[in-house]
């Protein structure tokens, strides 16, 4: 064999070893890729901090591969927060295609909380769910006093969401809608606690948003003159019973959430208020009322004294 020829052979094995390198970094799955699992793209993360938790948890082999790949092929911009689920192995090349163009993998399942459900209600619709435990749930609403704090929404989950995963799906989005607010909140002279439960009994008790701001500041008058609540949506929580339904001894039931016996707020919020109650309860209409009721179709008569009350109650209802 001739020098050039060596030379040759030598070019050849090493562009040969270069094509493979560059075939099982780029074009081959890591052998101890996680099959049957999901990868969790949190939204907010970097292009570096997705690699270094792909690379973490065995979806890709390198993580420099991951970043060259992605900004080569123009989508180092375009990855999709999210829950992916991988049933086989997958290339750095078809991962990053997987997370650049959403394809989870799964079908989500869309789950509606309405306004004002109370933890017992909320913890239904994910019964579905296998690995969610409707005990536990309603434990760690108890232990945390989560009451109110888990914001009502159309949610679209995973299938595997555990009961830990739904309470921190539902906090952070009360959260991340409560956050524009906290300044009007501050700015009130009240707790965030105070505004989410005065809320939440506003949101039972009336439907319309101008009569909820005048109910707001009716409550608010009634709780400065040390004037008992006697707010009727609180049975609902406590007994499951309307209005209508009430008789003279449940309003005699001995519970800090009944606001006939004992005066100022309840110690906890009834259910989770949506965000038009809370905005009533921070922007409520001064007015001389301090009575008020609905009629059977919600719309809602408001009283200065209780001999007028009296007539709009034997009248309306």
């Amino acid at each position: 064999m001739n020098f050039k020829f060596k030379k040759f052979f030598d070019i050849v094995i090493v562009i040969i070893a270069i094509i493979f390198f560059l075939w099982w970094i780029f074009l081959y799955p890591p052998g101890n890729f996680p099959r049957n699992s999901f990868a969790s793209i949190e939204g907010g993360s970097s292009l570096t901090q997705i690699a270094d938790y792909l690379k973490d948890k065995n979806f890709i082999k390198s993580k420099n591969a991951f970043l060259i790949t992605a900004k080569v092929l123009n989508k180092d911009r375009e990855i999709k927060f999210g829950d992916y689920f991988f049933e086989k192995p997958f290339s750095v090349i078809q991962l990053i295609d997987r997370l650049s163009s959403a394809e989870f993998g799964f079908n989500q399942v869309k789950v509606t909380v309405p306004d004002c459900s109370s933890a017992e209600e909320i913890s239904e619709p994910f019964s579905q769910f296998e690995n969610f435990d409707k005990d536990k749930f309603l434990i760690m609403v108890a232990d945390q006093s989560l009451e109110g704090h888990l914001f009502p929404d159309t949610y679209f989950v995973l299938p595997n969401i555990n009961t830990e995963g739904v309470i921190k799906m539902l906090k952070k989005n009360f959260e991340k809608k409560i956050s524009p607010l906290m300044a009007d909140i501050e700015k009130s002279g009240h707790s965030l606690q105070e505004i989410i439960i005065m809320a939440s009994l506003i949101e039972r008790e009336v439907h319309d948003y101008e009569d909820r701001r005048i109910v707001a500041g009716i409550l608010w008058n009634r709780l400065e003159i040390e004037m008992p609540l006697q707010i009727d949506a609180v049975f609902v929580y406590l007994l499951d019973k309307k209005s209508s339904e009430l008789t003279m001894d449940d309003l005699k039931i001995d519970s800090p959430y009944n606001t006939y016996l004992y005066k100022g707020l309840p110690p906890g919020a009834i259910c989770s208020p949506s965000f038009d109650a809370i905005e009533a309860v921070l922007n409520p209409i001064k007015t001389n009322y301090l009575y008020y009721l609905s009629d059977k179709n919600g719309y809602t008569y408001f009283a200065e004294t209780f001999e007028e009350h009296k007539k709009n109650k034997a009248k309306y209802l």
